[in-house]
């Protein structure tokens, strides 16, 4: 829990220390995700809750957004408005002393279905969602782009690790020392769950960055969904990349224990921006680590579009 004198800092620099990682039943963490687990694991989850699971940086603002404006553009428009998204899409293992827990919020959200976000492991899911039938919409990025975003990411926010440089940073993401821990083994959970689990629908970023409008259709048809062609027009619009850049409810850029000036939270959100920061030897290296570690998957990732 908070100390007294975690408390002091904050009150002076209104920014919470930067946490340590600590294994965690085998998964790397930090407590701003632990401190509230039993009652993020006793969560009460209703049958029409719907879950958006991603591993960190792999387009969840995107999907929360997206889905957010399906449901609520038309009934809620005034809350596009004036609340912002990580408000009306909670972060329910968020635990943090500047803010409501995700559970707390989540358990006031004032709208059906509640939308949730998570980046937990498959393994870590509250049991209530199975237990309950939930939709969930998980979405998966390619490894390179992904670990760029997240050490970006790392680099900006407060509530993450010291990320260190680019190259210790990469050591660290192939050796799973990451918030929620491997990469490998969160896409991989998440897609076998697929065969036993018939409410779950797995989506790639890459295929949204590909053609938006085929994935907004093809989740709809999961959700049972049937917006009008002008309804899907302005979700089309509205999430777009520059128009969610822009969007001060859409952006992050109300949350104080990120520093927009260090790196934007919503940064370039492309297919290929790795290329900008892998050396030859670090691509080499990364593509040995992906090749053992994903020799027996089935799921299949593009790191070009």
């Amino acid at each position: 829990m908070i100390t007294l004198l975690e408390k002091y800092q904050l009150n002076r620099m209104e920014q919470p220390p930067r946490p340590t990682l600590i294994d965690f039943h085998g998964v790397s963490m930090t407590k701003y995700f632990t401190d509230n687990w039993d009652n993020v694991q006793n969560f009460k989850a209703r049958p029409d809750d719907i879950l958006i699971a991603t591993y960190p940086k792999a387009g969840t603002t995107w999907v929360s957004y997206i889905l957010d404006l399906l449901y609520f553009g038309k009934t809620h428009p005034e809350l596009q408005k004036s609340t912002p998204l990580q408000d009306r899409v909670p972060f329910l293992e968020l635990c943090s002393p500047l803010q409501p827990s995700g559970v707390d919020l989540a358990n006031k959200l004032p709208t059906t279905p509640r939308l949730i976000k998570t980046h937990l492991p498959v393994q870590f899911i509250p049991k209530s969602f199975w237990e309950q039938n939930c939709r969930i919409v998980y979405v998966a990025r390619n490894i390179k782009d992904n670990v760029v975003s997240y050490y970006h990411f790392g680099r900006m926010n407060s509530l993450q690790p010291e990320p260190g440089d680019w190259s210790t940073f990469l050591h660290d993401f192939m050796e799973g020392k990451m918030v929620f821990g491997s990469w490998y083994d969160h896409v991989n959970g998440w897609w076998e769950k697929r065969q036993t689990y018939s409410k779950l629908h797995y989506m790639f970023f890459e295929d949204m960055i590909e053609d938006c409008g085929r994935e907004i259709d093809r989740l709809c048809s999961f959700l049972g969904l049937s917006p009008s062609a002008e309804e899907k027009e302005k979700v089309t619009t509205g999430s777009k990349f520059d128009n969610m850049k822009q969007n001060k409810m859409a952006n992050y850029s109300t949350v104080q224990v990120m520093n927009h000036k260090v790196s934007p939270f919503m940064r370039k959100g492309k297919v290929g921006d790795w290329k900008n920061h892998f050396t030859v030897a670090q691509n080499e290296k990364l593509d040995e680590d992906y090749k053992q570690k994903m020799k027996n998957a089935t799921l299949k990732f593009r790191t070009e579009v």
